[in-house]
């Protein structure tokens, strides 16, 4: 049992280490900001997340008892980078990107946050400040 035990902790851990080097080799690499936040993102996910399983498992398989912790870190960070990562695009797209800019999402679709109170809030309402509200986001 302590053969399989030790074998997957150490595949977890390879994995994570793998996640860990292409994520930060992407970041390094990609060549826009919305294509670089998908790599730590990921990296962060599955990275750290695959040594913290592996760290769990070696707690369950040879500590004194399982370490909880761990399992509580991991679900908090599958949770919460994802999220972190669809808020830095949403804001990237919001400081970057025009509505009319944005690519056709259907007949009946429209983006989440480019509704038209959102895009009024963003454009302004057709007055003079228009063009300097545009101005200041560039």
């Amino acid at each position: 049992m302590s053969m399989i035990a030790e074998i997957l902790i150490s595949a977890l851990l390879v994995i994570g280490g793998l996640f860990g080097v292409i994520g930060s080799y992407g970041l390094v690499k990609l060549p826009d900001q919305m294509t670089r936040l998908h790599a730590p993102t990921k990296a962060a996910t599955l990275g750290v997340g695959g040594v913290l399983l592996a760290s769990l498992a070696w707690f369950a398989f040879f500590g004194e008892h399982p370490s909880w912790h761990e399992l509580l870190i991991t679900l908090f960070l599958f949770v919460t980078a994802p999220i972190t990562g669809l808020m830095i695009a949403k804001s990237h797209m919001h400081l970057s990107w025009h509505a009319d800019e944005l690519p056709d999402c259907g007949e009946d679709q429209n983006w989440a946050t480019y509704g038209a109170s959102a895009e009024r809030s963003l454009v302004g309402n057709g007055t003079e400040n228009d063009s300097t509200d545009r101005d200041m986001r560039e």
